[in-house]
């Protein structure tokens, strides 16, 4: 049982990399595309291209319970729900925290909320594809956290 919780924290943790990786190379490299109505609205819709990127994350999770299921990959369950809770986190603070897609902690005014809006405001502030800054979403740079 340790061993699932430490892999369910590492792996929480892993998704942090990997959200910022995909972010700066593929959302902003060749799956551009589908990231661009995310920096610029071009739309009258409530979804965005954008949204399709949770749903490979979401079939990696999903994999990894089937395997933990089946036998065949023990530390699935654990690998599996790390990659759930990091896209709950994940839509909680960049899509109902910072964009208000549902209009609920409007009114959180601590240092972290503080930095993570700023780190995040400044990755919008580019709305093209190249020259952005700050890819990654949970930990921000100590920079955004100073007045």
């Amino acid at each position: 049982m340790a061993l699932q919780i430490i892999v369910f924290i590492l792996t929480f943790c892993i998704m942090e990399f990997m959200a910022w990786f995909t972010h700066k190379y593929i959302m902003h490299g060749f799956l551009w595309v589908l990231h661009a109505d995310h920096h610029k609205k071009d739309h009258d819709s409530w979804f965005e291209r954008n949204d399709a990127f949770f749903i490979f994350y979401a079939v990696v999770s999903i994999t990894c319970f089937l395997l933990w299921q089946k036998g065949i990959f023990e530390l699935g369950i654990a690998v599996g729900l790390g990659i759930f809770a990091y896209g709950v986190a994940y839509f909680i603070v960049h899509d109902i925290f910072i964009h208000q897609r549902f209009k609920l902690f409007r009114n959180a005014n601590n240092l972290y909320a503080k930095g993570v809006r700023r780190a995040h405001k400044m990755h919008h502030k580019h709305i093209g594809k190249g020259d952005g800054e700050c890819f990654g979403m949970l930990f921000v740079p100590f920079k955004y956290f100073k007045k």
